[in-house]
């Protein structure tokens, strides 16, 4: 870690190139894309939100850009992710073109967000240009790290964790978790558009456990009616509901002004699991959204919540690997105090 947490005010002041203009760009890629995190972001003070605004526009460049590999091709987006790869190490260097890198450097600048970070997002993105297919919980584990617990770990820097590099240290590994919690609300709502692209996420073994298999969900069709799905899908949202519970404890170690912000972002998420249920579990031929009731009450809540008094200490060095049986009674988390990556 370079630095114990990423202040409210920017360690230096940023320079010229990050535009307003540039800041605005960025805002608008949140405005469109990304409802829950735009409307959570005004719950920041407005350095840190155009923090985040950068991080966030930076990986959904990079993440459409992969999901248009089925229409142009995966190699042309190979080459285009390259260039993409180019750019962020351009920009390490300091030499940023472009506003979302013009910002992503000014970001890098004012938090330290270590561009190691940046690299495996990248990284995790790059393997949808690929046949996509789990075995295991195991391995859909490594591959939410890279697309989402990346995420959560630039934005903790950006956040700030006040209390040294101990208190840094049990964040990034909260933070990691609530990504896997979030990349896995994804993929249960968007089964029937994966499936579109030629993506099975579910892992192998999982499916097997309930008679199911890959091919079933790639044909679509009347899976949702199937009687396997429903206690499938209902053990796979369960086992999301476990993951956010156990990335909880992050958001109070957390700088004051960033909490709200954070306890927004996961409850927004996590309420996606409730939409499905109100679907059935049919997320196959439609996808589970909230509404702007249900958005609003997100944010309502999230502008009351209070940190508890005093954090209790973690049981384990909380992380990504996560441990869960086909008929489970607790969540294990498991991790090392010095890492935030599955072993």
């Amino acid at each position: 870690m370079t630095t114990a947490a990423a202040p409210a005010v920017p360690v230096r002041a940023p320079g010229r190139a990050a535009s307003g203009e540039d800041a605005r760009e960025c805002g608008r890629i949140v405005r469109e894309h990304a409802r829950t995190f735009h409307y959570a972001g005004w719950l920041l003070p407005p350095e840190k939100r155009r923090a985040a605004n950068a991080l966030y526009a930076f990986c959904r460049v990079a993440d459409d850009m992969v999901d248009a590999a089925r229409v142009a091709g995966a190699a042309r987006i190979a080459r285009q992710l390259a260039d993409y790869e180019r750019a962020l190490e351009a920009t390490i260097a300091g030499r940023p073109e472009g506003p979302i890198f013009r910002e992503l450097r000014r970001v890098l600048d004012v938090y330290a967000v270590p561009p190691q970070v940046l690299r495996e997002l990248l990284a995790g993105v790059a393997r949808d240009l690929h046949p996509v297919r789990y075995e295991t919980w195991r391995e859909l584990v490594v591959y939410c790290e890279g697309v989402a617990s990346t995420v959560g770990e630039m934005c903790t820097y950006v956040f700030g964790v006040p209390g040294g590099d101990a208190a840094e240290r049990r964040a990034l590994r909260y933070a990691r978790t609530l990504g896997v919690a979030m990349q896995l609300t994804n993929i249960l709502r968007d089964v029937g558009e994966d499936a579109g692209r030629g993506r099975c996420y579910l892992p192998a073994e999982d499916l097997a456990a309930f008679g199911l298999d890959a091919a079933d969900v790639l044909r679509g069709g009347a899976l949702a009616r199937d009687e396997r799905w429903r206690p499938f899908m209902a053990f796979a949202v369960g086992r999301a509901r476990s993951l956010y519970e156990a990335a909880a404890p992050g958001i109070a170690l957390l700088a004051p002004d960033a909490q709200r912000c954070a306890a927004a972002c996961a409850s927004g998420y996590a309420g996606i699991l409730g939409a499905i249920e109100r679907l059935g579990y049919d997320t196959v031929s439609q996808r589970a959204h909230l509404g702007t009731a249900a958005r609003g009450a997100v944010l309502w809540r999230a502008w009351r919540w209070r940190a508890p008094d005093a954090l209790s200490p973690l049981p384990a060095p909380a992380g990504a690997e996560v441990a869960w049986d086909l008929c489970p009674t607790t969540l294990a988390v498991a991790g090392s105090a010095d890492t935030t990556r599955p072993s």
